[in-house]
């Protein structure tokens, strides 16, 4: 009697554990979805109205395309394309040239959750859950655009050519 009710115990207990842990990784990849989702050209022009109505028409047209060109400001790319994955400087022997980097990859961090019970020879029951988050913009090789600024404006785009 005592071992069944021992083991209806310990049942309740992993399932009471196994619901939280579900519940909970539900909650997170929620989060993570509502906070990793990129915003879009249009959301980012009506924050910025007035910057964007003050731009000529053509820029106008590149940025609502998620584009940009030779010549735009930095304000212009982050209307275009938003916040980069990442953002370095390039050093050359005519001088420094500040590069923004897009990834193909999201560059918000990922979840991994992992759930695990494990039994042996002896009292107990074993049990174990693990969460994992990766963050970081990916590498180079991951980038899908890269913006060259030199003396504050555009001035050369590289971008990856399908195959």
């Amino acid at each position: 009697m005592k071992t069944k009710r021992n083991t209806r115990n310990t049942l309740n207990t992993l399932a009471r554990a196994a619901f939280a842990l579900a519940a909970a990784s539900l909650l997170l990849t929620g989060a993570g979805l509502l906070t990793g989702c990129s915003s879009s050209p249009d959301t980012r022009i009506k924050k910025n109205q007035l910057l964007f109505d003050s731009l000529p028409p053509q820029a106008q047209a590149t940025i609502r395309a998620g584009k940009v060109d030779i010549g735009f400001t930095p304000d212009m790319v982050l209307l275009a394309l938003g916040d980069p994955d990442r953002r370095y400087v390039r050093t050359e022997q005519n001088g420094s040239t500040e590069v923004w980097a897009y990834s193909t990859k999201s560059s918000g961090p990922s979840l991994s959750l992992g759930f695990g019970i494990g039994g042996g020879i002896g009292r107990g029951v074993n049990m174990g859950t693990g969460i994992g988050v990766i963050t970081g913009g990916g590498d180079r090789a991951d980038d899908r655009i890269r913006v060259l600024f030199a003396a504050g404006k555009v001035s050369a785009i590289e971008q990856t050519v399908a195959k």
